[in-house]
């Protein structure tokens, strides 16, 4: 359920950042397979990134702050989808002349403007999701905009990029990566940040993905689409919130992020009549010699410290809540936790749950010299990391006496809230790619013409191949559109049939818990063409899309050995023969309750209406 906020009155601004992986057979600088993602892991190599100046002399803030949690990054590489320009051991290759000219495509169907000359750019990247620490990328279209319900919404800039590395595990000491994804083909399209309510950001993704889709250059499933956002309200700050892959909640989640801002603004007033302070830390170990606290215990039996710090006036404002299940002291966690540590104990928890006894408590306040507005953050940690965490705890808990920070913050779909990722990052983190020489237009729109999309038309054509005006509206929006058409373009078969169990029977198996996300494109064109050429009935199809995911066998094998082949003609007239039942109606049941996935209903109709004539 949104929020009910005056979002003209708050000053609310929010753009997006939409990326679209596009459907091609190679990556964007190399010629490995883009979308092969059962490919063999031959190697694994290890990189740490560090912190270095730019071109003007400043470490990026973000990079710094990355760079300072000295995580290893490890990489997976594969034999078929991944090459040494991925590991930045060979330069890159000519860029891919399909992903250029399926991304100008989109700047057509987007009314962009084209430069005359595609100048390849390095942007650096500061989450080691590239083990060059650098993404290339380079533009394709500018001033451009889509129409959505009667409003222009400006398009600025369109890029083509290459797609970052898809993370296998995340822990405190080292990030695993998977680089077969890594170069594939990637559009981001940003708008300007024209959009007024959270409902509307949510219509205008709707609406590019749509537009993304019709061009038929998209690449389809789960993680081929995320959308970015951009917001920010008066006397807050600009936030970019990453990671929305289903749009269900994003009004939701934006709305979330108002009400965090708007409660860290009244935290400040709060702290401000207060005369708030944030004190230096100081080693409070001896307090805990003999505790049963089992956090502190463990960590005290692996040489660990304990480290706290006073926070005059914070009393009762650590533990307000911002938004939802998101406090301040939540807030001084995440910031802390970036440093490799568990977390922090603050004075407005319970500490009951820690195991804290109410004489150890009195120790800490006298020990930290607490007043009665005062609070505390405490920390334990081996000393390094203690100390580098309580750092960013502290520094978190300064920001909160003077405004909202500038943060990058993931989006959290369950509890709907954001969470913080890392500083915003600075604008002076691009820079020319020297590897590769500037692509002129022509070069690229040589015997290629892109055509602009015509929504309406697709539309009407939809209405007229489906026969069902609900069906044919939800194939429109369907990530699987694509897929729809590539269907009905190479199988003999019925468009209502393929688009039923696209969209209804897909639908039912998900939640049956079956994983139909694992059927790729051509095992469903398998299916439809043994369902076309009379191998299978209707109701099979189903049973086989149940089964694809958890069998290694391919679709004629299904078909074999769970005895699914359709019986008809000759056959299904001796079956028929074969029950000894007078009754058209109890025949017809019998039949059906023992063979009802082998044999098509009408058939076996007309041959009991034929039999009892």
């Amino acid at each position: 359920m949104t929020k009910d906020f005056d979002y003209e009155k708050l000053g609310f601004k929010c753009g997006l950042e939409i990326h679209q992986r596009l459907s091609t057979k190679h990556k964007l600088f190399c010629k490995c397979l883009a979308n092969y993602f059962n490919d063999i892991q031959i190697k694994r190599i290890e990189r740490r990134q560090r912190a270095v100046a730019g071109e003007l002399g400043k470490i990026d803030k973000a990079t710094s702050f990355e760079s300072k949690k000295n995580r290893v990054f490890n990489y997976q590489i594969f034999e078929k989808s991944s090459c040494l320009v991925d590991i930045d051991e060979e330069p890159p290759h000519i860029p891919n002349i399909e992903a250029l000219r399926s991304s100008l495509s989109i700047c057509t169907s987007f009314n962009c403007e084209i430069p005359d000359e595609i100048q390849v750019m390095r942007k650096g990247v500061v989450d080691g999701s590239d083990p060059s620490a650098f993404q290339r990328t380079m533009l394709v279209g500018y001033d451009g905009k889509i129409v959505v319900e009667n409003k222009d919404i400006p398009i600025s800039t369109i890029f083509l990029e290459e797609e970052s590395s898809g993370i296998v595990k995340n822990t405190e000491e080292y990030v695993e990566y998977s680089l077969d994804r890594l170069g594939i083909p990637l559009i981001e399209i940003d708008t300007d940040p024209v959009i007024k309510t959270p409902q509307e950001a949510k219509r205008v993704s709707m609406e590019i993905g749509l537009l993304l889709r019709l061009t038929n250059t998209a690449q389809r499933g789960i993680g081929s689409i995320r959308q970015d956002v951009n917001i920010s309200i008066k006397n807050g700050s600009r936030v970019e919130i990453k990671g929305f892959q289903e749009l269900d909640s994003m009004d939701q989640i934006i709305d979330s992020e108002i009400e965090r801002q708007l409660n860290l603004i009244s935290v400040i007033s709060e702290l401000k009549e207060r005369n708030a302070k944030v004190e230096t830390a100081i080693n409070i170990t001896d307090i805990f010699k003999h505790t049963k606290a089992t956090l502190i215990e463990n960590q005290l039996k692996q040489n660990g410290v304990v480290i706290g710090a006073k926070l005059s006036g914070f009393r009762g404002i650590i533990g307000k809540n911002l938004t939802n299940d998101l406090r301040l002291g939540t807030e001084l966690s995440d910031y802390a936790k970036s440093s490799g540590i568990k977390g922090i104990i603050h004075s407005d928890e319970d500490m009951d749950k820690y195991g804290i006894t109410k004489k150890e408590l009195e120790e800490i306040n006298k020990k930290l010299e607490l007043g009665e507005n005062d609070a505390f953050v405490i920390i334990a940690e081996k000393k390094d990391k203690a100390v580098y965490g309580m750092e960013l705890a502290l520094e978190r808990a300064r920001m909160a006496m003077v405004g909202v920070p500038s943060e990058t913050r993931g989006a959290d779909s369950k509890k709907l809230n954001t969470r913080f990722l890392r500083p915003m990052s600075g604008k002076s983190r691009m820079y020319p790619e020297t590897d590769i020489l500037p692509i002129e237009k022509y070069q690229v729109l040589k015997e290629f013409k892109p055509e602009k999309i015509d929504v309406e038309k697709i539309k009407n054509t939809l209405k007229d191949e489906i026969k069902n005006p609900q069906l044919a509206e939800q194939m429109l929006w369907s990530k699987d559109l694509q897929l729809y058409r590539k269907i009905i373009n190479f199988v003999d078969i019925s468009p209502t049939i393929v688009s039923s169990i696209l969209l209804e029977k897909t639908k039912e198996l998900r939640r049956a818990g079956v994983d139909v996300e694992k059927i790729n494109e051509d095992t469903y064109l398998e299916i439809f063409k043994e369902y076309a050429n009379g191998s299978i009935v209707k109701t099979a199809i189903g049973e086989i899309m149940s089964l694809v995911p958890k069998s290694p066998d391919d679709v004629h094998n299904i078909i074999k050995q769970r005895s699914l082949s359709r019986i008809k003609g000759k056959d299904l007239e001796k079956l028929v023969k074969s029950f000894n039942i007078d009754d058209k109606t109890k025949l017809l049941k019998e039949i059906m309750s023992k063979y009802r996935m082998n044999i098509e209903g009408d058939e076996l109709n007309y041959l009991i209406n034929k039999k009892g004539s």
